[in-house]
Formats: structure tokens, C-alpha cells, sequence
């Protein structure tokens, strides 16, 4: 059973740092892309950042520069580096698994990122 749990997420001021994990288990790790996505109250889900299975990443504009997403196959974590934060960075954080077909994509629960001004 796939499980990813999420945390490091808190309460920040502006221009501070976080640094988020997620902690994935019941699956074949290093052969998945993975990714962190955000959720502000009233907005939609939107991608923060995704890395391949390889390595290779990508980032939302609104965060590039400033947020790292890594991975550490031996031991089935992701990792968020946030630095610079800003209040509009406040949202729900989620690592995501990548599904390799249609319905096998999967969520974490979560954890919150708050940044005060």
C-alpha cells in the first residue's frame, strides 16, 4: 500500500526558509517522477515542482530561484528547499507520486506552510 506523509511545514516570516520532506513507502521509489504542488484557501491546486526519476527537475515561475525539490532514492524521500519565503506562499503543501498510467497517480495528506509578513 502506497503511503506519503508529508512535514516540516510551519509557521515563517517572510524571507525565511523550509524545508519540507515527504516519506514514501509500499512502493518501487526510484521509478517514479515526483512533485510538490500547493493549495491556497479559495485557489486551485497548482505545481510547484517536479523531478524525474532521473533527477531532472522543473519549477512554477512563481518559485524558481528560490525553491529546490530533491530526492534521495536509498532512502524514498522528496525534499522541498524554500528559501526567500513570501506570504503568498502560504498554502497547503503535497507530495505527489507520479503515476506511470491513468489512475495511479497518488497524494500525501499534506502539511501547511505559513508565511507571515
Amino acid at each position: 500500500q502506497v503511503q506519503l506523509v508529508e512535514s516540516g511545514g510551519g509557521l515563517v516570516q517572510a524571507g525565511g526558509s523550509l524545508r519540507l520532506s515527504c516519506a514514501a513507502s509500499g512502493l518501487t521509489f526510484n521509478t517514479y517522477a515526483m512533485a510538490w504542488f500547493r493549495q491556497a484557501p479559495g485557489k486551485e491546486r497548482e505545481l510547484v515542482a517536479h523531478i524525474t526519476s532521473g533527477g531532472s527537475t522543473n519549477y512554477a515561475d512563481s518559485v524558481k530561484g528560490r525553491f529546490t525539490i530533491s530526492r534521495d532514492n536509498a532512502k524514498k524521500m522528496v525534499y522541498l528547499q524554500m528559501n526567500s519565503l513570501k506570504p503568498e506562499d502560504t498554502a497547503v503543501y503535497y507530495c505527489k507520486k507520479i503515476g506511470l498510467f491513468s489512475g495511479d497517480d497518488y497524494w500525501g495528506r499534506g502539511t501547511q506552510v505559513t508565511v507571515s509578513s
